[in-house]
């Protein structure tokens, strides 16, 4: 399989149209071209966010499938899109996904009382529930309550955790792709090593399982001095101040 993710005009990184207020307007396109198919093939692509943050707003999301059929799967409680694609067998498979986004750049004083609007309980409880591979119970509990002892605020415990993942945790480049991100096992086994999507999600779990409302984010960095790069995530933390990016 052959990935891609390439801005328009590539030696133009930023926008050419950047606002008073501070907004940026990127275009990324995601390329996978399936070299070795065989029979039905299936291809999932991540989407821009489908709902508006205070420093992202999704303008566009296009694609274009052919010889094969596609459709924008959404999930609006995570605000997430997918473009689903399949292709039958004897074709090639290529899916392009377009996105459109405008951005801007955000800074947050941990120290102050947020000032952002306050996320409905639902939308908080939706962030601390378990799910396969983040769990929050077991050892997973266990661990975050070791790490948050002492701590009395959220900001608190999402210091300690957060050093607690920088100080035992590392990056392996033998991880195949981003990682599997079962933080269970990772715990269970001693093995803290791997790549974004294992370290990310070992965050997000201890996190829940402290109590804080957490999720995962994936995005292209878009300073790159030849216009390809792979997507990265990270983490976004949530009280009912304010959003504690990571």
């Amino acid at each position: 399989m052959s990935v891609s993710l390439a801005f328009a005009k590539a030696e133009r990184l930023f926008s050419q149209v950047t606002t008073t207020d501070g907004w940026r307007t990127f275009q990324i396109t995601t390329r996978v071209e399936v070299l070795k198919s065989s029979g039905t093939t299936r291809v999932w692509v991540p989407a821009a966010l489908i709902s508006e943050t205070p420093i992202q707003k999704t303008l566009t999301n296009t694609f274009n499938c052919e010889s094969g059929t596609a459709k924008m799967v959404e999930s609006k409680s995570d605000a997430l899109g997918i473009i689903a694609a399949e292709f039958p067998a004897g074709v090639r498979p290529i899916l392009t996904v377009t996105s459109r986004i405008a951005t801007k750049d955000c800074a947050i004083d941990l120290t102050a009382r947020g000032t952002a609007p306050k996320e409905s309980r639902a939308e908080l409880e939706h962030f601390l529930r378990p799910t396969k591979l983040l769990p929050t119970d077991g050892i997973v509990k266990a661990t975050a309550s070791e790490i948050t002892k002492g701590a009395k605020t959220d900001v608190e415990k999402a210091r300690a955790t957060y050093e607690w993942i920088v100080d035992n945790t590392f990056r392996n480049p033998k991880t195949r792709g981003c990682g599997i991100g079962d933080i269970r096992f990772m715990l269970e086994s001693g093995d803290l090593g791997g790549k974004c999507a294992d370290l990310n999600a070992l965050y997000v779990g201890l996190a829940r399982a402290a109590g804080l409302p957490a999720r995962r984010l994936w995005h292209p960095r878009c300073q790159v001095p030849n216009g390809i790069q792979e997507p990265r995530c990270f983490v976004r933390e949530r009280d009912e101040s304010a959003a504690l990016p990571r």
